[in-house]
This record gives C-alpha cells, structure tokens and sequence, in this order.
C-alpha cells in the first residue's frame, strides 16, 4: 500500500506523540518471547495479540510473540520497519478507537529462512505456538481430515530440504526441540477447523508417521505436546487503503501494518498448555475443558451463515457483506437456516439459545463500517464448507431432519462456482481445487449434472451426503432456481 510522502512512520520514536489512549499497554521490546505465532495476518493483530498483550500487562509474564508470515514480505518488512508495532482500529457504526499494540518481540519470513522458524520451535523459551493459517494450510483432506500428501509436503516430509509447508515446518522443529528435551509445548490451532486440536494433533502424528520419525521422538511428542482446542471470533476485513487513512488520522502518524475489526470478540480456549501460558482469561478468554460446544456454534451459526451470504451476495453483486444483507428477503431465510437447520443440527454450549446467537450475527454482520468483502468471505469454499454447511446436513439427515435451507448454501457455492454473477460478471474463483472445480463444472450440461459433479468430489463431499437421495434433490432445486433467476427472486420465492 502507498506510503504518503514526508508523513511521520510508527515506530518506537513515535510513541511518546502517540495520544495517550492510543499507546500500547505495555512497554515494546521489553517482553521477552514466549509464544511463536504462524500466520501473522489481520486476524492475529487483531485478535490474539490483542488478548496477549492485555494478559502481560494484567498479569505480567515473558509471552512476547515471534510473528511468522510464511510468504509475505512486504508485511515483515513494514512490521521490522515499524519496531513490531501495528495498531488495531476498533469500528463501530458510531464510532472509532485506535490504539497500538506492543506484544509483537520480532517477526519472521518463513519462505526466506524457515530453518530459523525450526529453530523458534525447538527454542525452550517458546512455550506456546498459536496458528492461523487457513483451512489450506493444514493439507488435511477437508471432509475426512486425512493428510493430504501432495508434492510440497511430500518433499519437507522426506527430504533434507529447508520446509516450505506449515506441516513440514511444526515435524522439523517438534523432531529439533524432541532431539534437544527442550521442554513441554502447546501446539495451538485458532483457525476454523472442526475440532482443530485434534485436528492439529491428528496433522502432527500423521506427519510424524510419513515423515519415519523415531519412536523415541513420537513418545517424546506424546508426552510433551499439548493441542489445545480453541474457538476463535472477530470480524476483521482485509486492510485497505482506507484502513490505512483512518489509523493515520487517529494517531497521528503512518502506521503500514494498520487493521480495523468490529467491537465483538471471543477466545473459547482448551486449558491444555503444559509449559505455561499467558493468563488470557484476564483478558476476557474463556478456559475450558472441552470448547467443542463453542466451536460447533461459531462455525455454524456464524461461519456457515457467513458463507451463505457471501455466495449469495457475491453472484447478486453485492460488494460486501452487509450490502448482501440489505437485500431483500435475505435475512428472512438466513433466519430459517439459523432456526430450522443450524439450531437442530447440534446441542450448544449451556445458556445459549442459537436463535437469540444468530440474530446477535446478523447484527454484527450489518455493521456499515466493517466493509468485508463477499468474495473474501467466498474463498476456498471447498476447504470451509465440510465444518461451516456440510456437517450441519450430515447431522440433521442422521436426525431424520430435512436440511432445506442448508442445501441453499450449497447450490450457491455450485452456482458461484460456475463464475458468473447475476448480470454476466465473472467471479474468481480462489480455491485449492479450482481447477478440477471448474473442470467438472464445466462438462455439466445442467444443473442436476453439476450437482452430481460436485458431489462425486470425495475430498469434499462427505459420503453421507453424496449418498443422499433427498439432499441432492434439494440442492439441484436449489441450484435450478439460481440459474433461472436471480437472487432476489429466488429468495422471495422460497416456502
């Protein structure tokens, strides 16, 4: 993004003309390292550097974070320039308040130097290791959680070479720190994965095992790893220019690495860190025995309604989320798959009425300032859809339940896939598995045999479903309307 000319950068010189209420919470560079994050985008800025930085300065500790981009360059590179300092922007309808935060002790480039990476992870003072890296980044087949051994992950798993997957990178530095009896460590997935610690676990063993790791390294593993599971929740659009703007007005001072979120945010956490971690819970984190509630609940009535209005609104040609939501007849039928399907489909966590939770959704996804962009929210569909609509159909239809409305987010995904808007504009389609998406797609001469296309993806699909009669007449009903109308009125024509 462009640097405005002759303004003053963020960095530690700057703080002390920071507005007070704008300066961080505890003092930059004096925390030492005790947490290596992967993924250091918008949503840990925004999210658990934010809760970490709250927990140092309440309760102390040496849980500074060692932030790891695995190819972006430019981020580093501002963020090193910057002093590791970046501000979070909080937006409301109302109102804005910007402060920076202070939590980052250094950043990496994975892709530059992952064997410095390696070496973070076997370092004893890495007590914890948080991940948000995207569903893709796993290389776990998304409907069944099988590893999935393609050529990259292949090669860091059987090669000397340096480790360019997020898998590679966490077996060679858990086979480092096992070799050295570097001490417990927690292993902490904070993306959207169904049961992501044991997802992360399941990652780590399988990996382990193709890799031919010793049996004294896997004892070592099972013994000193823990995998805590973790229910993560903000809104965070991808930074613009206008992202940018605004934080410069706020402090004062140009700050590169600026994002913006809405107010909400939630951090549902396993207690499973056997080498310590920051008191997150004065923060405002939940610790938990089991956060499986939590997450089912998150990544079905937010997730998955997220996704639905994403796809709808993007072939609708809706640039955001809460533009799709204004048109009508929307919010009437994301209120029937909330209450119909998604409330049905799985028991929430104790005092929580999924109806009252999705309303509190779709309020939040009405927010005007947060423009978050309908083709951000649609990508990697095949990686998202198995947690956020798939399983909702799989435990309804093992219910004996109809997934009516479940299905409509399905043919959407189909109907977005296919790359057309309402009006004739391509859509992209930024996907894993694009390719065979839309080579299958595109020797479909109708709906019904898109439908079946689709469903014969086993990676995907999984084979409850494909095996469904009624399912799959709903979603090609689904589907049918959405190539014969638009949007809009194939929502008003609904039952």
């Amino acid at each position: 993004m462009a640097v405005t000319v002759g303004a003053s950068r963020l960095d530690l010189g700057a703080l002390r003309r920071l507005p007070a209420q704008a300066r961080p919470l505890v003092r930059p560079g004096t925390v030492p390292a005790g947490v290596l994050h992967l993924g250091i985008g918008a949503f840990h800025r925004a999210h658990q550097a934010v809760y970490t930085e709250q927990a140092i300065a309440l309760a102390g500790g040496d849980w500074g974070i060692v932030g790891v981009a695995p190819r972006n360059a430019e981020l580093v590179r501002t963020l090193a320039a910057q002093d590791n300092l970046f501000s979070v922007s909080t937006l409301s309808a109302a109102d804005q308040h910007t402060r920076v935060i202070g939590a980052l002790a250094g950043v990496r480039l994975a892709s530059a130097d992952p064997q410095a990476v390696v070496a973070l992870l076997a370092d004893p003072a890495i007590r914890v290791v948080t991940l948000t890296v995207t569903e893709k980044a796993y290389h776990l087949d998304p409907a069944g959680g099988t590893l999935r051994p393609d050529p990259a992950l292949v090669a860091d798993l059987t090669t000397d070479r340096p480790p360019a997957t997020v898998p590679g990178l966490l077996v060679r530095g858990l086979l480092a720190r096992a070799a050295a009896d570097a001490g417990p460590i927690a292993l902490v997935s904070c993306d959207n994965l169904p049961a992501n610690g044991r997802r992360l676990r399941g990652l780590v063993s399988q990996a382990l095992a193709y890799a031919g790791a010793p049996q004294p390294a896997l004892d070592w593993v099972a013994a000193q790893v823990g995998f805590p599971g973790t229910m993560v929740d903000r809104i965070v659009p991808a930074s613009t220019p206008q992202t940018l703007a605004s934080a410069h007005r706020a402090l004062g001072v140009q700050d590169l690495a600026a994002v913006a979120a809405e107010p909400y945010t939630q951090w549902v956490i396993e207690d499973d860190f056997p080498g310590g971690r920051p008191a997150w819970e004065r923060a405002g984190a939940v610790l938990c025995a089991d956060a499986g509630p939590w997450e089912r609940l998150k990544l079905r009535a937010l997730n998955g309604v997220h996704s639905a209005i994403a796809y709808l609104g993007a072939l609708a040609g809706c640039e955001t989320i809460a533009e799709a939501l204004a048109m009508p007849h929307l919010t009437t039928v994301l209120r029937r798959l909330i209450a119909d399907d998604v409330a049905a489909s799985f028991t929430p966590p104790d005092g929580v009425d999924v109806v009252d939770y999705g309303e509190q959704v779709l309020a939040r996804f009405a927010n005007p300032a947060i423009r978050h962009r309908t083709l951000q929210v649609a990508m990697d569909g095949s990686q998202k859809l198995p947690q956020r609509i798939l399983h909702t159909i799989v435990d309804l239809r093992a219910a004996g339940r109809s997934a009516h409305w479940a299905a409509l987010v399905v043919a959407a995904w189909i109907r977005f896939a296919q790359g057309t808007a309402d009006d004739g504009r391509p859509l992209p389609l930024d996907d894993p598995l694009a390719d065979r998406i839309r080579a299958t797609l595109a020797a479909a001469g109708s709906p019904a045999a898109a439908v079946d296309a689709i469903f014969a993806l086993s990676e995907v699909i999984p084979p409850e479903i494909a095996d469904d009669d009624e399912v799959r007449t709903d979603v090609t009903a689904w589907l049918t309307a959405l190539h014969h109308h638009p949007v809009p009125t194939t929502l008003a024509t609904t039952p």
